[in-house]
C-alpha cells in the first residue's frame, strides 16, 4: 500500500539509541499539475485491495490527504545500502514485508521514471559487504505473505517471486548488506555522524505488470509490515529499534508529515488490540455512531475472516466500508444534513451543495473499535471536495462501498492524526494532532523520558538519564515526509 505543494517540511523526529538519533528523507511524487478523479483513485485502491486480500505482498504507497483536489502520488524515501554505501529511491509500504531494490541483472527493469528521479541498481559484486543468503539459512523458509522462496542448488542462493493480484510481479534472491542511517548524537548544532546496521532484502532480477512502467518508477519497496523480514522486525529483534513505528500525515493542502519507526507519545492517544495472527494490520470494528447515536449495524459484518475485518491502511487512498456498514452511515449523514445541504449525485458518488462551511452542520462520525477506543472522524475526514455546482461547494462522500469484502481505512480517515503501530504490545493506537506540529518520540525505561522529534533537541536530564542505560537500545528513525500534490 502506498501511505502537497512541493515544499520541504522537514519535520525530524530523533532516533535515540542511547543518546542517538537517525533520520531517513522522505518524498513523495506526482506533479502539482496532475488531477485524479475518485473513479482513477477507487481503482488504484482496488488493483492494491485485490493484492491484499490475496495475501500478496506488494501493497504500492500512493494517495493524498485531499485526493480529488490534490490528485495523487506515493511516498517513497532514500536509503543507502552497500559498501561503498549506494543510494536508492524505494517506495514505502505498510502492506508489505521485506525491502528488495532493483538488481543490476535485472532484465526488463524500468530504466528510467518520470518521477524525475535517476534509478539506481544493487550490484552485490561491487559491494564489498554484499553476501548472498544461503539455501541452508532459515531466512529461506521464512514465510512472506504472497512469496515463494526457493533456492538455487547449483549457486546456493535463496530466491523469492512475487505474484500479485493485479498480473504484475518481482523475483529475484535474498542479499545481506549494510542499510546505513544518519545518527543524531548530543543536541544540535552537532552534526549527524553515520551508522549502519546490516539486513536482509531482496535484490530483484525480473519484474512484470505496472512494476515496469516508468510512469512511477522507483528502485524498489521499503515494507513497513509486520512479518518477520520487514526492516521493522529485523533491527527491532536485534534490539536496535523498537519494535513500534508512528505516523502523522498532514492533511491540509500542502502535505506533509512525520514517520517514525518509535513511539510517538501523546496524551491523548487511545489503544486497539490487533487481531492476532493476521498478515496486516487487523482491528476489530464494533460500531459506528453519528453524532453520538449508534447506527444499525450489525457486529458480525466487521468479524475478521478470510474475506473480512478491518484493516488500517496509511496507503490507501479513499476509506472502504462494507455495504451493511456503508449504507447506514450514508443515511444517517444525510439525515443529519436535509435542512441545510441539497443532495446530489456525482459519478456514483454522494454528495451535497453547501454554502456554508462543513463544519458547522456536518455530524462527527465515530468509529468505535474494540477496548473502548474511538475514532472520531470530523467532517473533512469522510468527505472531499468535489468543486462547485451553481455557485455552491460540492462535497461528496469519502467513504466507498464494498458489496463485500475488508473495510479498508485509508488516508482519508488517518489525515491529521498520530498513529502508533505498536507491535510489541500488539496494538494500535491514534489521537487527533497537528501534524505540522513536532512530536514527542518515547525513550521507554522505567518511566517515559521524552525527546521533542520536532527540534531534534534532547533536555540536559534527558540525556544523563539516557547515557546510563546501558542495557538499552531504543532507535526512534525518522523519516521526512514530503507530500505533493
Amino acid at each position: 500500500m502506498r501511505c502537497c505543494i512541493p515544499t520541504l517540511l522537514a519535520v525530524i523526529a530523533v532516533l535515540v539509541s542511547a543518546v542517538h538519533g537517525a533520520f531517513l528523507p522522505l518524498e513523495r511524487s506526482i506533479p502539482l499539475s496532475h488531477r485524479a478523479e475518485v473513479a482513477e483513485l477507487r481503482a488504484l485502491d482496488r488493483a492494491r485491495h485485490a493484492r491484499m486480500l490475496s495475501g500478496i505482498v506488494d501493497l504500492a504507497v500512493q494517495g493524498t490527504s485531499d485526493p480529488n483536489t490534490a490528485g495523487y502520488g506515493l511516498y517513497y524515501t532514500k536509503v543507502k545500502m552497500g559498501t561503498p554505501p549506494k543510494e536508492f529511491n524505494v517506495q514505502i509500504d505498510t502492506g508489505s514485508d521485506i525491502l528488495w531494490v532493483n538488481c543490476n541483472t535485472c532484465s526488463n527493469c524500468p530504466q528510467s521514471s518520470e518521477l524525475g528521479i535517476e534509478l539506481n541498481f544493487f550490484d552485490t559484486v561491487g559491494s564489498s559487504t554484499a553476501a548472498l543468503v544461503s539455501c541452508t539459512d532459515p531466512i529461506c523458509t521464512t514465510g512472506v505473505q504472497g512469496a515463494s522462496a526457493e533456492c538455487s542448488t547449483r549457486a546456493n542462493q535463496c530466491s523469492y517471486a512475487f505474484k500479485y493480484g493485479d498480473g504484475s510481479g518481482t523475483a529475484g534472491y535474498y542479499v545481506s548488506d549494510a542499510l546505513y542511517f544518519n545518527l543524531i548524537v548530543g543536541q544540535p548544532p552537532l552534526p549527524p555522524v553515520n551508522s549502519s546496521a546490516t539486513i536482509v532484502f531482496g535484490c530483484s532480477i525480473y519484474q512484470s505488470g505496472d512494476l515496469t512502467k516508468t510512469e512511477k518508477a522507483v528502485d524498489g519497496i521499503f515494507g513497513f509490515g509486520p512479518g518477520a523480514l520487514s526492516v521493522v522486525s529485523q533491527l527491532s529483534s536485534r534490539g536496535i529499534t523498537p519494535k513500534v513505528f508512528s505516523h502523522c500525515l498532514k492533511g491540509d493542502g500542502d502535505g506533509g508529515g512525520i514517520l517514525v519507526l518509535g513511539e510517538i507519545k501523546e496524551s491523548s492517544i487511545v489503544y486497539s488490540p490487533l487481531v492476532p495472527s493476521q498478515p496486516h494490520y487487523n482491528l476489530n470494528l464494533q460500531s459506528i455512531a453519528v453524532n453520538g447515536q449508534l447506527l444499525p449495524i450489525n457486529p458480525a459484518v466487521f468479524a475478521t475472516s478470510n474475506d473480512r475485518g478491518t484493516i488500517v491502511d496509511c496507503g490507501t487512498t479513499l476509506a472502504y466500508l462494507v455495504q451493511e456498514a456503508y449504507d447506514p452511515l450514508v443515511t444517517a449523514i444525510t439525515t443529519a444534513v436535509s435542512q441545510s445541504a441539497q443532495q446530489t449525485n456525482s459519478k456514483g458518488s454522494q454528495c451535497y451543495l453547501v454554502t456554508t462551511s462543513i463544519g458547522d452542520i456536518f455530524p462527527s462520525v465515530s468509529l468505535n473499535f474494540e477496548g473502548g477506543a474511538s475514532m472520531i472522524l470530523k467532517p473533512e475526514q469522510y468527505l472531499m471536495h468535489n468543486g462547485y455546482r451553481d455557485g455552491a461547494e460540492m462535497w461528496c462522500i469519502g467513504f466507498q462501498n464494498v458489496q463485500e469484502g475488508v473495510s479498508i481505512l485509508g488516508d482519508l480517515v488517518l489525515k491529521d492524526k498520530i498513529v502508533v503501530y505498536d507491535l510489541a504490545h500488539q496494538r494500535i493506537g491514534w489521537a487527533n494532532y497537528d501534524c505540522s506540529l513536532s512530536v514527542n518520540v518515547s525513550v521507554t525505561t522505567s518511566k517515559d523520558e521524552y525527546i521533542n522529534g520536532g527540534q531534534l533537541s534532547v533536555s540536559s536530564s534527558a540525556i544523563s538519564v539516557l547515557s546510563n542505560l546501558l542495557s538499552v537500545s531504543i532507535v526512534a528513525l525518522s523519516l521526512y515526509i514530503i507530500m505533493l500534490v
